[in-house]
């Protein structure tokens, strides 16, 4: 033993080495491992369940959007439907106020020449009873020219004045 090396103590300490990495390894290292792995896992499983929830949360989104852009439109048709629907009414409307004041410029027209027609009666018949005054007035004084009585009577004079 030259340098007091002592190769049965060398041997016992690595033999010693090996038990103690071997026992640390089997008490401490493989359960750290394993409880590692169960971390690890787990936290895949929750990044596995927070994308489906986030994949399901997009589905519901667009489900959604899908839905809103339907109802805009619906909105949109009876936004159109009733808009049509005013203006047949308008229309109609329109047709139905011309249909009543064609009635009644009708009404009016044959009102109008009814009482044209009493006028025109009412006239004649105080024409007539002008001239049946004025032929009566002339026949009782005949010793005037007819036609000067007339016309002082016709300006609301005597008949025997001479003008």
């Amino acid at each position: 033993m030259p340098l007091n090396i002592d190769w049965q103590q060398i041997l016992l300490h690595w033999m010693n080495l090996a038990i103690l990495t071997g026992g640390l390894y089997f008490i401490l290292y493989k359960p750290v491992k394993q409880f590692m792995s169960k971390r690890e896992e787990y936290y895949r499983e929750l990044d596995r369940r927070a994308e489906e929830k986030l994949s399901q949360a997009n589905q519901a989104h667009e489900t959604y959007q899908a839905k809103l852009e339907q109802a805009d439109e619906e909105i949109r048709q009876a936004r159109a439907q009733a808009q049509l629907a005013a203006q047949q009414s308008v229309k109609e409307q329109l047709a139905q106020a011309k249909d009543q004041a064609q009635h009644i410029v009708a009404l009016a027209r044959v009102e109008a020449e009814h009482s044209r027609d009493q006028i025109m009666k009412q006239s004649k018949r105080e024409l007539k009873e002008l001239a049946a005054k004025a032929a009566k007035k002339l026949a009782t004084h005949p010793d005037t020219d007819p036609f000067d009585q007339f016309l002082n009577l016709a300006e609301g004079g005597k008949p025997n004045e001479k003008r």
